[in-house]
């Protein structure tokens, strides 16, 4: 069993699940020990802290030949969404071998990236290889709840780990996609949707579940959020989509309308999920809270509603939110901004030529993630981010569907190709 493999086979194994929206049930010490003693293992001297009891991060600094260019941030998070076992085919922390693949919780969200960087900084260390410039490497909690155990607490209270930082890369992107027969592009994140976690609430008239209500804030809550359900967003290309479906395009032969960008992403298969929701702003419901016995009427009814929105859309969305949901809906939330940047620059051509020289012809495209990272609290410190966590897969995986998905998996020889191209990328970049 190659080292790559071993380490997120052992990283699955590592029941790191954050179960609440809130970070409060994290529990990522173990897993963020067995990390920092593999880095020492190898000589390196990475740097262990928590955030709150057991909620545990680790960094570490190798140094490059050029001190005087901007530093490399490599960071992964060690934390995973619920899974429930009975659903799975296998259980979900086993970290168990079948078929070609390795299954389990955090997989590919993101243990195997987490293993590859562990990989690659030991080797490096081992072998007295010396990359270009100062490369940090990151091992995160709390990334699924919005990254205050993680990332943001860092920022807040470490910031010196990260001094010299100019631009990182990290989960969502680097993954294969087949364009047509073995023709394949590699998707690299440029730019991702903010979020904003509502918080809505509705007051009435509590009373007698026989009687006849007019004030019933069961029922005005459900009808703002039908109303909320049945509105459609506009539409706004940005470019980083358009460049994608350009790219496309131009692999397939198949002419891109850009004042019909939806029948583009409505051919782009499996993927078109993923493309389809930056397209425009989205809001889901996602919890429901109400009453506490069958025959009363209750005062309140709360909902949460998972929004996200485009750049450059923040107040609009806010604003289109209010006027949808009405007077009687009070809202709070949370928020966290959008990124973006250019698909240009040295850090670019370096990924390029690091997947070209494992999978020759392929080809590198910008898109957006309709989720978030942690690259909206390194963003806070002027670092600039791309989604580069290299895999390549099977035409048939839907792979985005494994995303807190059932049956998590990810391919051996993709954990093995992704660590060859992260080695090259980190000795050119």
């Amino acid at each position: 069993m190659s080292e790559v493999v071993d380490l997120a086979q052992q990283l699955i194994r590592y029941d790191t699940t954050n179960a609440s929206d809130d970070g409060a049930t994290g529990d990522e010490r173990a897993a963020a020990e067995f990390v920092a003693e593999r880095l020492a293992d190898a000589g390196l001297q990475p740097v262990y802290v928590e955030s709150a009891p057991r909620r545990g991060n680790v960094v570490v600094r190798l140094p490059g030949a050029d001190p005087t260019r901007g530093a490399l941030l490599v960071h992964g998070h060690l934390d995973v969404v619920p899974a429930d076992g009975s659903e799975w085919s296998v259980p979900p922390f086993a970290g168990e071998i079948r078929g070609g693949y390795l299954w389990g919780r955090g997989a590919i969200d993101m243990k195997h990236m987490v293993a590859m960087s562990v990989a690659v900084a030991r080797r490096f260390a081992q072998d007295g290889i010396v990359p270009p410039r100062d490369i940090v490497f990151a091992f995160l909690a709390d990334e699924e709840a919005g990254g205050g155990h993680g990332a943001g607490w860092l920022v807040e209270h470490h910031r010196d780990l990260f001094d010299g930082v100019t631009e990182a890369v990290s989960e969502v992107g680097g993954f294969s996609y087949t364009v047509r027969d073995d023709v394949r592009a590699y998707l690299v994140e440029t730019a991702e949707k903010g979020s904003m976690w509502l918080r809505l609430k509705v007051r009435g008239t509590p009373g007698h579940g026989s009687m006849i209500h007019t004030d019933n804030p069961v029922a005005k809550l459900t009808k703002a959020l039908a109303r909320l359900e049945a509105h459609e967003f506009p539409l706004v290309l940005h470019p980083a989509v358009e460049d994608f479906l350009a790219g496309v395009a131009d692999l397939t032969g198949v002419p891109f309308d850009r004042d019909d960008p939806e029948a583009a992403v409505a051919r782009l298969g499996s993927l078109s999920r993923l493309i389809g929701a930056t397209l425009r702003d989205t809001a889901n419901t996602t919890i429901l809270r109400a009453g506490s016995k069958g025959n009363v009427v209750p005062s309140t009814a709360e909902a949460t509603v998972d929004g996200r929105m485009l750049p450059g859309r923040e107040r609009a969305f806010e604003r289109e939110l209010a006027q949808i949901l009405g007077p009687d809906v009070e809202l709070a939330w949370d928020q966290l901004p959008p990124v973006t940047t250019t698909f240009d620059g040295h850090l670019v051509d370096a990924m390029a030529a690091a997947i070209e020289a494992e999978d020759p012809g392929a080809r590198l495209l910008p898109y957006m993630l309709s989720a978030g990272t942690d690259a909206k609290s390194f963003q806070r410190l002027g670092i600039r981010h791309f989604g580069f966590a290299p895999l390549r897969l099977p035409a048939e995986l839907d792979f985005t569907s494994l995303f807190h998905g059932i049956d998590e998996r990810v391919p051996l020889d993709a954990l093995e190709f992704g660590e060859r191209v992260l080695t090259r990328l980190l000795r050119t970049c």
